[in-house]
């Protein structure tokens, strides 16, 4: 297992914040994993790296950092209704999206372009343009520290719902190194998102294809989101809030342009226009703000903190809740 010390992040994570790991270990294959967690004690703090994009460093990590690197992918099995195709934990996700397609696998092209690697997706349980990885998920490979052994985990062992699963409930125990995906055939094209509908709107379905989706929602996600390698920034910060039905209609009342929808649990507002409508829309403070096209997405001009960086984001939760009384959360982990 490569090991370095003292080591610098910056290109370890989206918002590009210069902070320092006091051990950072390159995990390159399932022994290294193995390595890793037998070095492991109640009293080392630890964590692991995937592509960086949905954390932000706050400051120099202490005890262990791990950065998944396993590569690899391949196609298990094809039948006539399903295709298996599984991932190890450190490849791109959107390379690997892409690649599925190029192996006339389609299934995943909704999440085309979604930062990150593939072994984080079930953690974070990864959706976008009408589609979670939790609709596509058939199971996982990771190493369980409380017995010491593999595991081949399932839909059902991961808990999976919105932006969350097993791994944020037990996140000391799992290091995930592949996951199986079950793309279900005959394709079929998921135009659940508006922006999507609209840009195909004068075409019939059976003219849609898999590759026209995968184009169409990397043109939508670059009009709205910023290019981590040009200004740092890990895509959306705050979960859009789920509120009940009477809150909603309280707020509605009060805010006739609220932007919300429906919801098994309710009503889920848009945290990006909560944010606009508090005057944060392209707001700046020193090396951080907020990005001008999406209020939703905190952005790092290249010499802040993360420290700074929560500041913001603790002022503008505060700025919701007084004008709204609607709580904002964290989307991205903030380490240490």
């Amino acid at each position: 297992m490569r090991t370095e010390f003292s080591a610098n992040l910056q290109h370890y994570n989206t918002f590009g914040f210069a902070v320092k790991a006091a051990e950072l270990c390159h995990l390159e294959t399932e022994n290294d994993i193995e390595i890793f967690a037998s070095q492991l004690d109640p009293d080392t703090p630890w964590r692991v790296l995937g592509g960086g994009s949905n954390i932000v460093l706050r400051d120099d990590l202490p005890g262990k950092t791990a950065i998944m690197a396993l590569q690899g992918k391949k196609i298990l099995e094809a039948t006539d209704s399903t295709v298996l195709i599984e991932a190890a934990a450190g490849e791109s996700w959107h390379d690997f999206v892409s690649w599925t397609l190029e192996q006339n696998c389609p299934g995943l092209e909704n999440l085309a372009l979604i930062p990150g690697t593939v072994g984080a997706a079930p953690i974070q349980n990864i959706g976008a343009y009408g589609l979670e990885i939790k609709d596509v998920f058939h199971s996982l490979k990771a190493y369980d520290r409380h017995t010491q052994s593999w595991r081949t985990l399932f839909a059902k062992d991961c808990h999976f719902a919105y932006r969350h699963s097993i791994f944020k409930e037990e996140p000391q125990r799992y290091l995930v190194a592949s996951v199986t995906f079950a793309l279900q055939k005959p394709w079929q094209v998921n135009l659940a998102y508006a922006d999507v509908l609209q840009r195909f709107k004068d075409l019939p379905a059976q003219d849609i294809k898999p590759r026209m989706i995968f184009d169409a929602i990397c043109e939508i996600r670059r009009s709205k989101l910023p290019d981590p390698q040009v200004l740092g920034n890990a895509g959306s910060f705050f979960h859009n809030p789920v509120v009940d039905e009477k809150t909603y209609l309280q707020l509605k009342e009060r805010f006739p342009q609220l932007v919300a929808y429906a919801n098994p649990k309710g009503w889920k507002l848009a945290a990006g226009w909560l944010i606009d409508q508090c005057a944060y829309k392209d707001y700046r403070r020193g090396q951080v703000g907020v990005y001008e096209k999406q209020a939703l997405v905190l952005v790092h001009y290249g010499e802040g903190t993360g420290q700074e960086l929560i500041q913001l984001a603790q002022e503008i939760q505060a700025a919701v809740q007084e004008k709204f009384g609607v709580t904002l959360s964290i989307e991205p982990s903030i380490l240490p």
